[in-house]
């Protein structure tokens, strides 16, 4: 019933429509049939001819989208705009804009790829410090784009921080009455930097002190590496704490995860002590002074080189380049 009542009305309204609306709907209809006949599979296959009549008719008969059966009017509505371009591509042929020289090309890509974090405001930029008269749109055009920066490697991680980490170890060295020393060692793991302490007892108070005197005002680092010894009381937590140092435990019989400053004292052990015999503590103070001063200044390191004085930590330099104190 709800067919046969669509299908009068539908036939009323039609006589009441003109004579181009009625022929261009015969016209999409036919056209819909053939595609249909001409396509074997399932999938309709238009071609550029079916593609430029239907914007044709979309553009001289207004209620086009109501005969529309095999594609939908936004596809007819995308073909129009490629058309669109198409025809302004073809009818703006000519010499148009010169191309950017390949060795300008080359240097973006090169900025981009070392400096992924650049944008084409700060690679324009640059460009423009060297002498190169191009504009922004062009410098966006020639980047190369990337989904999120490359990852920095743990060795750079590593050593952008480790300016701001030092070292702090005990060891004993028997005397020639069969007394025990012990030597309290501040490695800075910057460039090495030995702040050295010979006491025979120590005490936690003692060693918050020389803490506090091994970095006065506001030279103290932000990280301190130590290992459990019952010799870091509260006393020194406290004076690390006041200090604003945080401390970083290792693990309980794991001296690997202190390297710097146990390779420190095997060297002190390997190329001084184990050849001598130590009388008292100011024979001890006197032959690691001698010791830290050939470290710091002759002895060959296999480190990078100073930023600021240009040579490598094993060069030799003026004498006394880091303060050395001792108590």
């Amino acid at each position: 019933m709800n067919c046969v009542l669509a299908s009068i009305i539908s036939t009323l309204l039609v006589a009441f429509r003109s004579r181009l609306a009625l022929q261009a709907e015969i016209l999409a209809l036919r056209h819909q049939l053939n595609v249909l006949r001409r396509s074997a599979d399932a999938r309709r296959h238009l071609r550029t001819s079916d593609r430029v009549l239907w914007v044709w008719l979309s553009r001289l008969w207004p209620d086009w989208r109501s005969a529309l059966l095999i594609v939908k009017p936004e596809t007819v509505i995308r073909w129009h705009r490629r058309g669109f371009r198409l025809y302004w591509r073809w009818k703006s042929r000519g010499p148009g804009r010169p191309d950017t020289e390949r060795e300008v090309r080359e240097l973006i890509r090169k900025m981009c790829i070392s400096n992924p974090t650049w944008g084409a405001p700060r690679v324009h930029g640059e460009l423009l410090k060297l002498g190169i008269d191009i504009s922004q749109s062009t410098v966006s055009k020639y980047m190369v784009r990337s989904r999120k920066p490359p990852s920095q490697t743990w060795r750079t991680f590593l050593e952008n921080h480790v300016k701001q980490l030092v070292s702090v170890d005990f060891f004993v060295v028997p005397t020639i009455d069969f007394k025990l020393l012990f030597v309290f060692l501040v490695l800075a793991h910057e460039r090495r930097r030995v702040l050295h302490f010979v006491t025979e007892h120590p005490t936690a108070e003692w060693t918050a002190t020389q803490l506090s005197q091994a970095f006065p005002w506001d030279t103290a680092p932000r990280y301190l590496l130590r290992d459990r010894d019952r010799i870091y009381g509260d006393a020194f937590r406290i004076q690390t704490a006041g200090m604003q140092i945080t401390e970083v435990l290792t693990a309980p019989q794991a001296p690997w995860q202190s390297p710097y400053v146990e390779r420190l004292i095997g060297s002190i052990r390997r190329e001084c002590l184990d050849h001598v015999i130590i009388l008292s503590v100011e024979s001890l103070r006197r032959i690691l002074q001698s010791y830290i001063t050939y470290y710091h200044d002759s002895r060959c390191h296999l480190s990078r080189r100073d930023p600021v004085s240009g040579r490598g930590s094993g060069e030799a330099g003026p004498k006394n380049d880091f303060p050395i104190q001792s108590w």
